[in-house]
């Protein structure tokens, strides 16, 4: 997962196949033990599936229209904001800049929470006294991936570690589709009903759309088309259709599997759902552990990049006293908010919700529809502005209700289970 790092963008060799590769990882994540909770629950069987579909498609085409505006005024664009800033001004790169940190640090509170659930299971798995408790767990997966990224310098120093990320999600995700089929066909008939008030399941309903569209989209593509080589258009909707396509089925098998097999009493965390033999579950939980450590440090390395680049990098090698002091304190310092943030408000699905809200909708949906009819506006038909113009209003519209919703339901879920809560 090559994402984001400034001397990749350098590289424009990769083929179409490898970036489709770099996508479908990214939508294979270890969110996808988080989707038979947070979307099918709060949609159901309908819901879920319809939307599921409908957030691909819209997604595929949002994508599409983004990566066909690579290339502005006879050059490439290889950083979203880069792109924002050509197009609109200075004040407009500062604003697609900070709607990406929004997204990044949202993308990293959900790692730390998820990486905090699996380090609980793996202990509930061998003692029952509940001693360990998930803000604990919360705090032991945010100093170790401070450490992993105290070690990590840049991206491009990560190499073997990518291909040890993809090994640990198709551990989770076939131990975790396995084991709910196996529980899903030896367990009586399951409730697959909608849960809550009728006041609630329209705001559940509604933080599930932004969730919908948070499953497929990291709002960061330019970067990632940065590394596509020519023809850069054409070879990037080939490495889209694969990620929406054939990349996308992991995702649904593990969601429809765990929905299936444990219906409306879904853990928000699959793998506390699941049944099987202790060192297997614990297995795909030490997988599901350090998978997120890595794509954390993965999806932080924006920030880390700008903060190296503006304030720290000293001369020398990365790990001289100066830079590997840097690392600690800077680094240290951003990982302790997000672990802060992930221990007070635990709660996966809400923060779903609320980075689709944020910074999903106005990115990649919003954004990137005007952009297109700012680029191409000679080139389209009257029909095709007005179908722009309506998709630009109506996401916009979509982002505010969805981000109402996402933050009643953190606010509902605070009192319910307090903040720090032991889930």
């Amino acid at each position: 997962m090559h994402f984001f790092l400034v001397e990749f963008c350098s590289r424009i060799h990769d083929p179409w196949y490898q970036v489709a590769f770099v996508l479908t990882t990214g939508v294979n994540s270890a969110y996808v033990l988080g989707y038979s909770g947070s979307i099918m629950v709060s949609l159901g069987w309908l819901g879920g599936i319809l939307g599921l579909v409908l957030a691909a498609a819209v997604s595929l085409h949002a994508n599409t229209l983004l990566a066909h505006i690579h290339e502005v005024g006879g050059k490439r664009r290889i950083r979203y904001r880069d792109l924002a800033g050509y197009l609109y001004g200075r004040k407009m790169y500062r604003l697609t800049w900070a709607l990406q940190y929004v997204n990044l640090f949202m993308i990293n509170t959900g790692y730390i929470i998820l990486a905090g659930q699996a380090l609980k299971a793996i202990c509930v798995l061998y003692r029952d006294d509940n001693a360990l408790k998930l803000p604990y767990c919360i705090a032991i997966a945010g100093f170790v991936c401070a450490l992993f990224a105290f070690g990590i310098p840049h991206l491009s120093a990560l190499r073997i570690w990518l291909g040890v990320s993809t090994f640990l999600c198709l551990i989770f995700i076939i131990v975790a589709f396995v084991l709910s089929l196996k529980d899903g066909l030896s367990t009586p008939a399951r409730d697959y009903s909608i849960p809550g008030s009728h006041v609630s399941k329209i705001f559940t309903t509604i933080g599930s759309v932004a969730s919908l569209v948070f499953a497929y989209n990291t709002g960061m593509l330019p970067e990632i088309q940065a590394t596509i080589k020519p023809p850069v258009i054409k070879n990037m909707d080939k490495a889209l259709w694969f990620q929406f396509t054939v990349g996308v089925l992991p995702l649904y098998a593990v969601t429809f599997m765990g929905y299936w097999a444990y219906g409306s009493s879904t853990s928000a965390y699959l793998l506390n759902s699941v049944n099987g033999p202790t060192w297997v579950k614990a297995m795909a939980n030490i997988a599901a552990f350090l998978h997120t450590v890595i794509a954390l440090h993965i999806f932080a390395s924006p920030m880390y990049e700008y903060l190296d680049t503006e304030y720290g990098r000293g001369k020398g090698s990365a790990f001289s006293f100066h830079n590997v002091s840097f690392r600690v304190l800077v680094r240290g310092g951003y990982l302790t908010v997000n672990t802060f943030v992930a221990a007070l408000l635990p709660f996966l699905g809400d923060f779903m919700s609320l980075t689709g809200a944020l910074s999903v909708f106005p990115l990649t949906f919003v954004l990137a529809n005007h952009m297109f009819l700012t680029v191409k506006k000679k080139q389209l038909s009257a029909f095709r502005k007005v179908c722009h113009w309506l998709n630009i209003v109506g996401f916009s519209c979509l982002a505010v209700v969805a981000a109402v919703a996402a933050l009643r339901l953190i606010v509902v879920d605070s009192k319910t289970y307090h903040l720090f809560a032991d889930l």
